[in-house]
């Protein structure tokens, strides 16, 4: 944790797991990144849903992801937050099994130089409280 980070007076707002989330957020409190993956259709999916986004199928199954990204979109949010010291990217990446989903680009600096579109990333999970671990993407292998 940065010393930014530390020094926050505010804390972070957290995701409120429900019962159709509970097993994400427990996968990312273990180091697992979990996806569902529909057992009629063959789609997988995020945000986590009790039925098939593709073909309304209640008929799913949890997906352990690679955990393999590339950067789709973002912005660098410079506007003071008292939760955040700094400006931080929130992007859009594209998750090798399919899927897109919204996180923050970390251990990288929050420059258009930096982040290139379709970069290679990777999932780690930041420890923000007893219960939640988010999920969020690190410049992978030598990209770094």
């Amino acid at each position: 944790m940065s010393a930014a980070m530390s020094e926050n007076k505010v804390p972070r707002p957290l995701p409120r797991p429900t019962p159709e989330t509970q097993h994400f957020w427990d996968g990312c409190k273990n180091g697992r990144l979990l996806l569902q993956k529909c057992d009629d259709c063959g789609h997988v999916y995020f945000p986590p849903r009790p039925f098939c986004p593709a073909c309304s199928s209640r008929s799913v199954s949890v997906l352990e992801s690679s955990g393999k990204a590339t950067l789709a979109s973002y912005v660098i949010n410079h506007r003071p937050h008292p939760a955040w010291g700094e400006p931080h990217a929130i992007a859009i990446v594209s998750l090798e099994e399919g899927p897109r989903m919204a996180t923050n680009i970390v251990e990288c600096e929050q420059t258009p130089e930096a982040l290139v579109l379709d970069m290679p990333l990777e999932v780690v999970f930041e420890s923000v409280s007893e219960d939640i671990s988010l999920p969020v993407f690190r410049p992978a292998g030598d990209s770094q």
